[in-house]
């Protein structure tokens, strides 16, 4: 089984509401019950660093408590909103950089339930020319990205480095004249070295992660580290 980031946030979130669950039923009221006592036996003056010491609670629930708000709001940020990316290749140059980090819209193309993928709200569709994030058909542990060419019900050809969709030229190797449903065509921008479509096939639909639309940092240090002018940059 794969454990990718969004199941170890789900471990993390299960782990901490199972810890501060047993300390609200039970820890927390021996806490309460060991300070009342303590205050019995000393006529009511207990002092506080003795009520401090006998209500404290334990480092592991003082964590968990602290911990599950903060994961709990990121899973849901990630899940469901944005997701950070790094671009570990150059298959998308001119538009995207090695190095460069990107956030994904993750509800473009519909809501999904974390781990399982499974779409609960459908959104909007991947439209042709949109960069997007997806999972690898041949390893769904891994993550690529590449821009949508071909749409469900297109006919894609690829002819002396020319790509042509239901017969018009776009300036781009013939794919096969069926039709896959819900699935789409990818391609790299930098078209001479990119792993994509052309190699191993169609994304269906279910594999798609969210809508690539923003730069926010490049950090590659081949290049001296970071590039300025790559901050902020929209991806088109």
């Amino acid at each position: 089984m794969t454990y990718d980031f969004a199941t170890i946030m789900v471990v993390a979130l299960v782990i901490c509401g199972i810890i501060w669950a047993i300390d609200a039923v039970l820890w927390a009221p021996r806490r309460r019950e060991a300070v009342a006592s303590a205050a019995a036996a000393a006529g009511g003056q207990l002092d506080d660093e003795t009520r401090l010491r006998l209500g404290k609670e334990p480092v592991v629930v003082e964590y968990a408590r602290s911990f599950f708000p903060v994961i709990l709001a990121v899973f849901c940020l990630r899940s469901f909103l944005v997701e950070p990316f790094r671009i570990p290749s150059g298959s998308m140059i001119p538009t995207l950089w090695t190095g460069d980090f990107i956030l994904v819209n993750k509800f473009a193309y519909g809501i999904r339930l974390p781990i399982i993928n499974e779409k609960i709200l459908n959104i909007g569709e991947p439209h042709r020319g949109d960069v997007v994030v997806f999972r690898y058909p041949e390893d769904p542990s891994t993550d690529y990205i590449k821009r949508v060419v071909g749409l469900p019900g297109d006919h894609i050809a690829y002819h002396n480095k020319t790509v042509y969709i239901n017969g018009v030229k776009a300036d781009q190797r013939f794919v096969g004249p069926f039709t896959p449903p819900h699935s789409y065509f990818m391609m790299g921008d930098n078209r001479d070295n990119s792993n994509d479509s052309r190699a191993w096939g169609f994304v269906p639909e279910k594999d798609l992660v969210g809508k690539a639309f923003l730069i926010w940092m490049n950090w590659n240090v081949s290049n001296g580290g970071i590039t300025w002018n790559r901050l902020g940059k929209v991806i088109h």
